[in-house]
């Protein structure tokens, strides 16, 4: 009988900015940590996007390095969703 795996929690934060190429990792961890990077982004009304396949390759990478090209159409999706929720938030405070 298999002992049950609990999945232990992660969260990636990226920044875009556009003086840069691509998205940059600004924060990354695991268990608390990642606990923490989601209440801050929650507190900071950041909109979150849970995908646990991208946040385990997202969690390779170090503080203030670029996604590599090969994430870019994934992340570009992710990009748009949260511009796309930013709308929705700036309609319904009108």
């Amino acid at each position: 009988m298999e002992k049950d795996k609990k999945k232990i929690k992660q969260a990636i934060a990226l920044e875009y900015n556009t003086e840069n190429d691509a998205p940059t990792v600004i924060a990354s961890g695991k268990g608390k940590v990642a606990e923490r990077i989601i209440e801050r982004a929650k507190e900071a009304e950041v909109p979150i996007h849970q995908d646990d396949k991208l946040a385990d390759t997202l969690s390779r990478l170090e503080i203030g390095d670029m996604i590599p090209p090969e994430l870019y159409e994934v992340v570009a999706e992710i990009l748009i969703f949260v511009d796309s929720m930013d709308k929705i938030k700036s309609k319904l405070k009108k």
